[in-house]
């Protein structure tokens, strides 16, 4: 594939009509200043790199049907989404193994490139939409043997630190080049300090699931001053307020991972859905328990968080691409996509004059 960008983004500076060339999905030449026509009215820049949605169009990745799991792919990816990991919630361990068993044949084939793991080690005091009953302390053993039969897809875990063996199943993932999130924690400042100097480099949904900022010594004034963590936000304008999105984008704006926690109604309508056996009600694009009125996932896309970045919260297009595509990358060992450079894949999607993105 051959293509001419009016313009583009390119080591992080917008550069003028660029020719770019590509065989198999892989980008073999990039060149500035083309007299060829230009096919790409707008900006180009990476696709956007998801690593945290559960689903879209009405499904789930915990899917038994192969078409559902193909749905909710198509419809990240007509939103932008070129990359992503399958997140699945917290289920019994038999039951993660045969989502993980459906999931492992679209890794690498599709969008999918690699699972999430969120859950089941996670803080019964902060768990959220997921199943209090179905939570429990990590072992090593446990997550060997997951991986195992993942095929080392599994490219991040989401741990509540504090739990019982927490830290060193942290170190045995890092061991294992799995990422580790902590998240649905109430981990104070020391456990915290610890879990990330055993590896851990994410915070799960910062600002949900977990103490506020500005609510003390906790993790999150740790997270939020250390400079080895980054943080996910999902910027839906609902999860969390803008006055502390901006609060949190101004003490990190390096550090920033945009993501949807996207549940089956992303790209869907409102009505009633569900996460694992709890019921799940979508009013207005926003998802709610109706057991206990608790936010559970959101409706959001990765363009419409792109968009945000940059139309709410006075992001260049350079610092939302780093948010939705190469700081994500990089943090889960994605090393050929995030990024617009030789040898990496040929996923870009389009910033169009009008302010909306359009996928190639």
């Amino acid at each position: 594939m051959n293509l001419v960008a009016a313009r583009a983004l390119i080591a992080g500076k917008i550069a003028e009509r660029v020719s770019i060339e590509s065989t198999n999905g892989v980008i073999t030449a990039i060149k500035s200043d083309s007299d060829l026509p230009v096919t790409v009215a707008g900006t180009l820049i990476p696709g956007f790199v998801d690593i945290h949605t559960h689903g879209a169009g009405g499904f789930y990745f915990s899917a038994t049907d192969p078409g559902e799991i193909t749905t909710v792919i198509s419809t990240h990816v007509a939103h932008g989404t070129t990359s992503m990991l399958a997140s699945l919630v917290s289920e019994p361990i038999e039951s993660l193994k045969h989502q993980i068993k459906t999931l492992v044949p679209f890794i690498n084939t599709t969008a999918i490139k690699g699972i999430h793991l969120e859950g089941p080690y996670l803080a019964h005091a902060h768990c959220g939409a997921h199943d209090p009953a179905l939570l429990k302390p990590p072992t090593i053993e446990e997550l060997q043997m997951l991986i195992g039969l993942s095929g080392d897809t599994i490219r991040m875990v989401t741990i509540a630190p504090e739990l019982d063996g927490g830290l060193d199943v942290i170190k045995f993932l890092v061991s294992k080049g799995v990422s580790v999130a902590l998240g649905h924690t109430g981990a104070d400042s020391h456990i915290t300090q610890q879990a990330i100097a055993a590896g851990a480099s994410i915070i799960t949904h910062f600002n949900n699931g977990m103490p506020k900022i500005n609510s003390g010594e906790n993790i999150s004034s740790v997270a939020l001053a250390n400079s080895a963590i980054a943080l996910e936000l999902i910027l839906d304008g609902v999860h969390i307020n803008d006055a502390d999105v901006a609060s949190i984008l101004s003490a990190a704006p390096n550090r920033i991972i945009a993501i949807t926690d996207a549940m089956s109604a992303a790209g869907s309508t409102d009505g009633d859905y569900a996460i694992g056996k709890l019921t799940v009600r979508v009013e207005k694009g926003v998802a709610r328990l109706t057991s206990n009125n608790s936010l559970a996932g959101s409706t959001l896309t990765m363009d419409r968080a792109f968009l945000n970045l940059i139309n709410n919260f006075g992001f260049s297009i350079a610092q939302a691409s780093d948010a939705t595509s190469s700081l994500p990358a990089l943090r889960i060992g994605l090393n050929d996509v995030g990024s617009i450079e030789v040898g990496k894949r040929a996923d870009f999607v389009e910033l169009t004059s009008d302010g909306l993105i359009k996928t190639l």
